[in-house]
């Protein structure tokens, strides 16, 4: 695969984690507002938020991949997405604890995700990309799939609250 295209992916950090999902699905990135909450929704169901005039569902993310729920910050972002769906596109809002930059991935890069060693759900993992941290050390990116990351009764759920 040496010199296939790089793909640009916006990276975001929950606590220590680092993950990264395609700029081809994200619309923009908003300053955190708490959304306008939904009854009776799934728990990683923030509510609605305000996109340009229409009602988009937000998730708590953290709250999607098993992480503790966190207070949003100064550096608390939304990011809406395009999710691509079997039938549909669905606008959706992630809510993260940072958004840090947009990088190139060559394919060649990507590794397999793991099946164990990590607190989320490896099902949601496109593969992991090895990166240097700023204290030098390495680490890793986490690669969504996004398509994977909600669930047909997910789909359906944020569907009837938008």
């Amino acid at each position: 695969m040496a010199g296939s295209p790089q793909g640009q992916f916006v990276t975001l950090g929950l606590g220590e984690e680092v993950f990264a999902v395609s700029v081809t699905f994200v619309r923009e990135i908003l300053d955190y507002k708490p959304p306008f909450a939904i009854p009776d929704g799934p728990d990683y169901l923030l509510g609605l938020t305000d996109v340009r005039g229409r009602g988009t569902p937000t998730i708590d993310l953290r709250m999607k991949l098993g992480l503790p729920r966190a207070t949003p910050t100064s550096t608390t972002r939304i990011l809406v997405l395009d999710v691509p769906l079997a039938d549909r596109v669905l606008a959706l809002g992630l809510v993260a604890d940072r958004v840090i930059e947009v990088v190139s991935i060559a394919p060649e890069q990507i590794e397999i995700a793991p099946d164990i060693g990590v607190p989320w759900r490896s099902d949601y993992i496109q593969g992991v990309v090895r990166r240097e941290t700023s204290a030098g050390k390495a680490g890793f990116v986490v690669l969504f799939d996004l398509a994977r990351l909600l669930t047909a009764h997910d789909a359906a759920a944020l569907s009837q609250a938008a």
